[in-house]
């Protein structure tokens, strides 16, 4: 796998690859970064048990820790590894995880990580806010030592100026949540902070977590990468720049991307989310290039 270190221009990862019907209509269209949390994986560690589904291909389904993001880390030119941390924090557990939770998932994350994500770029296990900044910087120090993986820095509102620039200091790759700031009614925000980390430090990566706004990535088209599940917006809520995807045309799908790759995708979804995820993606690759610069898309042999 490629390192991905200060690129001519920003590279977009879609994220979601986890979930494998979803990666494999990114893959087969030439996406060549991907995003995958490992929630669901160390959720059954922590817990024994799982509440986010594990949705593995056929031939995955014997070993699907290993063979998920094997697949994932085999095919893409760079792969970030989610830490799942914000789901666990804010989603069915919100409220319970404390400290002892916190922990128990640092230790798995770590064990998933060097036994399963030989090669992704993985973001830290940024807590701040359940347990503050200085457990953070506990949880950032061990990190270094425990996985070889490059690793991504998050910086939290929590954090200050102070600990930004410790953060600067420290880090080789620094994250900016994007969704964190629009939440806070600070998104103007996004690109004088993403200025002020490079121009301090003109060699660090920058990653804008969860930026999907194409205004946003042309600003900050000197940053690193990125990651999006906009791709999956018609999926979920079945219209692409206005149109319903129920209304496009298998036909013109298959001219656009190939009655092979339309059947090979087709195999692990119905035929409306094979035409409308389809149609996302070629939409979106193209919104990229323009916004952002060169993607590096390139179909594979099926």
């Amino acid at each position: 796998m490629a390192a991905l270190h200060c690129p001519d221009n920003i590279k977009v990862h879609f994220a979601g690859a986890e979930v494998q019907n979803q990666y494999e209509a990114v893959r087969l269209l030439g996406i060549q970064y991907a995003l995958y949390t490992c929630y669901p994986f160390v959720e059954r560690m922590v817990f024994g048990k799982g509440t986010a589904p594990i949705m593995p291909l056929p031939w995955q389904k014997d070993d699907p820790y290993s063979k998920i993001p094997a697949h994932i880390l085999g095919n893409e030119r760079h792969v970030i590894q989610d830490s799942g941390l914000f789901t666990l924090m804010f989603g069915a557990m919100k409220g319970k995880a404390d400290g002892s939770i916190i922990n128990k998932w640092y230790d798995c994350l770590v064990e998933f990580t060097l036994k399963h994500g030989k090669g992704a770029t993985c973001v830290e296990v940024d807590c701040q806010k359940v347990l503050g900044v200085e457990q953070a910087w506990e949880f950032r120090q061990r990190l270094r030592n425990d996985i070889p993986n490059r690793i991504i820095n998050v910086f939290h509102l929590e954090d200050g100026m102070k600990g930004l620039d410790r953060l600067i200091e420290y880090s080789d790759y620094i994250a900016i949540s994007v969704p964190e700031l629009r939440f806070a009614g600070k998104k103007n925000m996004v690109t004088p902070l993403a200025h002020y980390i490079k121009n301090k430090k003109p060699e660090i990566d920058i990653h804008l977590l969860g930026c999907t706004e194409l205004k946003l990535l042309h600003e900050n088209s000197f940053c690193t990468s990125a990651d999006s599940t906009s791709y999956l917006a018609v999926k979920r809520f079945g219209f692409l720049k206005g149109h319903h995807q129920k209304n496009a045309t298998t036909e013109a799908v298959q001219q656009l991307i190939g009655l092979d790759r339309w059947k090979y995708i087709n195999q692990f979804n119905n035929e409306m989310n094979t035409n409308g995820m389809s149609l996302s993606i070629e939409y979106l690759k193209q919104e990229y290039q323009k916004a952002c610069g060169w993607q590096d898309y390139k179909y594979p042999a099926l």
